[in-house]
């Protein structure tokens, strides 16, 4: 009695390997396996994470030179600004919602 419940449990096992693994195992139909290009919206979201992370190594790259002395303290001061800013327009830039958020509600004070 025991065997039997071995083997059918064996049997039963591996048909639910087989089964979860069936779609792994099977070649894509050449229609299912292209990707689609990427729209307007999708094309200019990429660009600009591309360039806030862009921006975001340059300032890190600078802060580590500045703290290593590599750049003294009036360099750094002068390239620093346009780099944060940089990053700061980018991140705005991807967040348009936030920002439209801001302009609805009226400041206080």
């Amino acid at each position: 009695m025991t065997a039997v419940a071995l083997v059918l449990g064996g049997i039963l096992a591996v048909a639910c390997v087989l089964y979860v693994a069936l779609p792994f195992l099977r070649e894509p139909a050449p229609s299912e396996d292209r990707l689609d290009q990427p729209g307007t919206l999708e094309r200019r979201a990429l660009e600009l994470a591309e360039e806030r992370d862009r921006a975001l190594g340059a300032l890190k790259e600078l802060e580590f030179d500045h703290r290593t002395g590599k750049v003294s303290d009036d360099d750094y001061r002068e390239l620093v600004g346009p780099l944060r800013r940089r990053v700061a327009e980018t991140l705005r830039a991807l967040e348009p919602r936030a920002e439209s958020a801001e302009e609805r509600v009226p400041a206080s004070g």
